[in-house]
């Protein structure tokens, strides 16, 4: 096997399978029907937006803190976010056991036995399309998670369908390095950069720990970014040298088996 196909076995591994997608449908159904009995027309609308709507969720085998993002819209505004808060708080209370959530602002945590859900509440932003959130417990901040799902499709369909996978891929590194990074400002992140000549998931997974940006915040985080280009510096000497089993060994000190 070379590098780039066991990078490419990975990253088509590091997708919900079957069974775990249909077990989150019918979490997702259960938490829709809950929501219209409990809020009714207190509620403008609700659903899924994040990650699992872009095919860049991890399943919890890889990473045991993939969640479901779920956006809860409420009809009224003028309160803080933590009023919407205590609301979904109510509602998870009268639906789950209260050892199943906890309040991880700006969302309510639901931790079910096969997927999170971080329900965050929402109002419309008076300013144009999009939402307000919660920035923590008193203030807003604006969001229009549908946009970047569009810059994600044609930032993917422009380069060989091959920013999702990486993606992926990245998000695994950052989940068994600590998470070095939070999760969606790394898809962002991969998303803003510029792939030359670049055709293949080794090159696109190593292009981007080459651009990745060192931390200067904590010593730990530098440390795993810097251990991360070594490796990918050491896998490029060992396959150029003409050793593709060491080469393989290397990068799966990068991305696990």
């Amino acid at each position: 096997m070379t590098v780039n196909s066991y990078l490419v076995n990975r990253a088509s591994n590091a997708i919900l399978s079957g069974p775990e997608q249909a077990s989150i449908n019918v979490s997702i159904s259960s938490l829709k029907s809950r929501l219209d009995k409990y809020f009714g027309s207190d509620l403008t609308s609700h659903f899924r937006f994040g990650s699992s709507t872009r095919s860049t969720i991890l399943p919890r085998k890889m990473d045991e803190s993939s969640d479901i993002d779920y956006m809860v819209v409420f009809a009224d505004g003028g309160f803080t976010p933590q009023t919407y808060l205590n609301r979904l708080r109510k509602f998870v209370d009268a639906y789950y056991s209260s050892s199943e959530f906890k309040q991880s602002s700006p969302s309510i945590t639901l931790e079910l036995n096969h997927i999170k859900f971080d329900l965050v509440p929402a109002v419309t932003s008076i300013w144009g399309d999009g939402y307000q959130i919660p920035s923590g417990q008193t203030t807003w901040q604006g969001t229009n998670p549908n946009n970047f799902n569009a810059t994600l499709t044609a930032k993917n369909t422009a380069n060989h369908s091959l920013i999702k996978p990486t993606i992926r891929l990245m998000k695994f590194w950052n989940a068994v390095s600590g998470y070095v990074f939070e999760s969606y400002p790394l898809e962002k992140w991969v998303v803003e950069q510029s792939y030359w000549l670049t055709y293949t998931q080794r090159e696109y997974l190593f292009q981007t720990v080459d651009k990745l940006p060192v931390p200067s915040d904590a010593q730990w985080r530098r440390e795993k970014v810097e251990r991360a280009k070594r490796i990918v510096a050491e896998t490029r000497e060992l396959e150029a040298g003409g050793f593709p089993y060491l080469a393989e060994a290397e990068i799966k000190k990068l991305i696990p088996a």
